[in-house]
């Protein structure tokens, strides 16, 4: 069993800045990629940015030059939001492949205020 613990969510005003952290513990093999969703109410989880074993990253095209994605193990992962817009606002999950297995952290929400 893996668990994901996320961390660093909250309330800031807009253009503010907030720092997620994820940490996987438990039956951990071989983890692959990490990544942030997140999912506002009413709309599907979409994925946020993502980064792979090998360090490479991919970002949704709206938070590009925004949000940086890093890990700094094979076991954690962080998200660093700046520049927050009230269209941020959603529960941010992180996400992680172990042995082809995808698991879910419970969730953290971020709120940005106009």
């Amino acid at each position: 069993q893996v668990h994901l613990v996320e961390s660093g969510g909250g309330l800031v005003q807009a253009g503010g800045s907030l720092r997620l952290s994820c940490a996987a513990s438990g039956s951990i093999g071989r983890i692959g990629a990490m990544g942030w969703y997140r999912q506002a109410p009413g709309k599907q989880r979409e994925l946020v940015a993502r980064i792979t074993s090998s360090g490479t990253t991919n970002y949704a095209d709206s938070v590009k030059g925004r949000f940086t994605i890093s890990r700094d193990n094979a076991k954690t992962v962080y998200l660093q939001m700046d520049s927050l817009k009230p269209e941020d606002t959603a529960a941010y999950y992180c996400n992680a492949v172990v042995n082809v297995f995808a698991y879910w952290g419970q969730g953290t929400q971020v709120t940005v205020s106009s």
